[in-house]
């Protein structure tokens, strides 16, 4: 069950990525409400980190939690944000998923 809140507490990093993107285009009738996101979603994120945490190895799962962070940015980044999609970025973003699984599988 922590893994599952472990790659929840993982998407909320991505939430609040995504909100201080935003809040960095937004206009001044909006700013307040992606700083708003961003303080909700990081809450909520390490509220779930240390929760899962509490069980699972804390190197394993702070290294997971971080990189779903990445790996859900970057994609945020290209898909979102329109930023480049280079051959380097997604090699280097696929060796990330690996690590990411590897360390799971090696938690057990």
């Amino acid at each position: 069950m922590n893994w599952l809140i472990l790659i929840i507490a993982g998407f909320f990093e991505v939430g609040f990525a995504f909100c201080l993107g935003k809040a960095k285009e937004a206009e001044p009738g909006t700013f307040w409400f992606w700083i708003g996101g961003f303080l909700v979603s990081l809450t909520i994120s390490m509220l779930l980190l240390y929760k899962a945490t509490q069980t699972l190895p804390i190197g394993t799962g702070y290294a997971v939690w971080t990189g779903i962070g990445a790996v859900g940015t970057v994609l945020v980044g290209i898909f979102i944000f329109r930023e480049p999609a280079t051959f380097w970025r997604v090699f280097f973003l696929t060796t990330l998923i690996a690590s990411i699984v590897g360390l799971k599988w090696a938690s057990h």
